[in-house]
């Protein structure tokens, strides 16, 4: 059940993102607004994916620009992960669609922001 609850956030993020941001587009399935909902937790399954898998290898092959910018560089990590699952969705025709770095940058902060702030309500396992 918790780990719906923080797809569900990753979604809403994801969602928002696109809204805030010129440049993230969430492809539309042409199906209502029921099936858009399936593909936006779609994109968000895979987001976690990524993160789960591709951001801890990429964060350690660059620990020393992470150290040297005081962590600034997970920024940029984080975009690059946004572009990733993009590129990974995209590949579907359902997906996640982001028009450059910068777009990714700023997609990227909204992402983490709203997942830090909603995560908080999300309640953990070990309590």
């Amino acid at each position: 059940m918790i780990l719906v609850l923080r797809l569900i956030v990753t979604a809403f993020a994801i969602w928002l993102a696109a809204g805030w941001v010129d440049g993230i587009d969430i492809a539309s399935s042409g199906r209502g607004q029921g099936w858009d909902i399936v593909v936006l937790i779609g994109i968000a399954a895979v987001f976690t994916l990524v993160n789960a898998v591709v951001k801890p290898i990429v964060a350690l092959l660059s620990l020393p620009l992470i150290v040297v910018t005081l962590g600034l560089f997970l920024l940029v990590i984080n975009a690059l992960m946004l572009l990733l699952t993009a590129a990974i969705t995209d590949s579907t025709g359902y997906g996640l669609t982001v028009d450059g770095f910068g777009a990714a940058f700023w997609g990227a902060v909204i992402i983490s922001l709203v997942n830090w702030v909603l995560g908080g309500l999300v309640p953990d396992r070990r309590r």
